[in-house]
């Protein structure tokens, strides 16, 4: 089932994607975060309930519950629930930095390290850019539980490929 754009999210310059069908916006540093909340409808994104707080030129910040959804056995923040989160908001930074139109972002490597636990309320994530090539980009990850203290910092590489291409 192709994934389909609310009618109420109007963005600019769509470009359909031959393989999958799904709309493409052209987004930028710009692009309004409840316009990115309506393209991630219907996406483990939103299903893990991960939210774009802000996000410039370099840099992504978003949210994560730490509920039913993102759990391990025990309560407790599940390390996999950072590591999606890791990813995405890298591969949401990557995706602002080049025409997605024309260009697909994809994640070749997320490596971390967990130094504490979260098991009430929301983790908060900041992405930074380390590296900005033609063909890659390494972001770092560090994700904080709600007392401030870093419980996962994670360093993410994507890789740039044109669309259709293999």
């Amino acid at each position: 089932m192709a994934f389909k754009l609310p009618a109420s999210a109007h963005f600019s310059n769509f470009t359909r994607s031959k393989s999958s069908g799904m709309e493409i916006p052209k987004l930028t540093y710009s692009t309004p975060v409840e316009m990115v909340s309506q393209y991630l409808k219907n996406t483990m994104v939103d299903h893990l309930g991960i939210r774009f707080t802000a996000y410039g030129e370099g840099w992504v910040e978003a949210t994560m519950p730490v509920d039913h959804r993102t759990f391990r056995p025990g309560n407790m923040l599940h390390g996999g629930a950072n590591l999606a989160l890791a990813e995405t908001i890298a591969g949401f930074g990557s995706m602002l930095a080049v025409n997605i139109q024309e260009y697909d972002i994809r994640g070749i490597q997320v490596s971390a390290n967990h130094t504490g636990k979260a098991d009430s309320a929301e983790v908060y994530a900041r992405a930074e850019v380390i590296h900005f090539g033609k063909r890659t980009h390494v972001w770092n990850v560090d994700i904080k539980n709600a007392a401030g203290k870093l419980i996962s910092t994670a360093r993410v590489t994507n890789m740039i490929v044109k669309r259709h291409e293999k």
